[in-house]
């Protein structure tokens, strides 16, 4: 059922879903579910949107008035792995090669998608061919972000070079229409691999390296969960990452 306070609100203002979206950093598609399928935001997020709009937001989403049951497992959980090495890298390819609409990929350095599936610039091309937004966001070696990361899981200049590599691998894809590829300079808490409504989490902990991490595999259930969660945090990145510029 469409949410018609909202969708008055908006219009009695002038905004239009765009707007909000910047407004509260979401994307546009979730407040067309909020006012054309009635969905509720999380209450975080809830809040910026009425505080933007000047309004009351239990007049805007009812629902958050009532006390949400606790869960002990999430809904959006698909599979949990102890450490990423128990992840085969078919598994990142086939969530890629289904991907229609979005590609999303935050990491420091990540080559062993390269090294184990050399096809992998050739799929993010078809994929893009196709319609799909990808976006790359790797780590900026001479970020102290990541040399600190390099002395904390005691593999040096080693983290570095991977992520100087990792530019090397998709450098080639700068200049490809719906593909752009920055880097970032950010304390990464999670590597994240987005295709659609599926996303691999790559939790990272102190002083181990990433591959002997526990990840875990969500699927999106709706908003205001884990999954956009993490997504949301993939844009507050992006948008502090500094583009890769086309080589010649």
């Amino acid at each position: 059922m469409p949410n018609e306070r909202l969708r008055a609100v908006l219009a009695a203002g002038g905004w239009t879903y765009a707007a909000l979206a910047k407004a509260v950093e979401v994307d546009p598609k979730s407040v067309e579910r909020w006012v054309n399928l009635g969905r509720t935001p999380r209450r975080a997020t809830a809040l910026e949107a009425a505080k933007a709009l000047g309004e009351d937001v239990h007049a805007l989403w009812p629902a958050l008035r009532q006390a949400r049951p606790a869960r002990a497992i999430s809904p959006e959980l698909v599979a949990l792995y102890e450490q990423r090495a128990d992840i085969p890298v078919s598994k990142f390819v086939d969530m890629m090669t289904q991907a229609r609409e979005r590609i999303d990929v935050l990491v420091y350095a990540a080559v062993f998608l390269h090294e184990a599936y050399p096809r992998l610039n050739d799929l993010l091309r078809e994929r893009a061919a196709e319609g799909c937004t990808v976006r790359i966001a790797v780590g900026d070696a001479d970020s102290e972000n990541v040399q600190a990361r390099g002395q904390e899981e005691r593999f040096g200049h080693g983290i570095e070079s991977r992520c100087r590599l990792a530019v090397m691998h998709y450098g080639s894809l700068t200049g490809t229409p719906n593909i752009e590829v920055r880097t970032h300079g950010t304390t990464l808490y999670n590597s994240l691999y987005r295709a659609d409504d599926q996303q691999l989490v790559n939790a990272h902990v102190w002083g181990t390296n990433a591959y002997g991490a526990p990840v875990w595999h969500l699927r999106r259930s709706g908003d205001g969960g884990m999954f956009d969660t993490y997504a949301e945090s993939f844009n507050a990145v992006w948008a502090t990452a500094t583009p890769v510029q086309q080589e010649g």
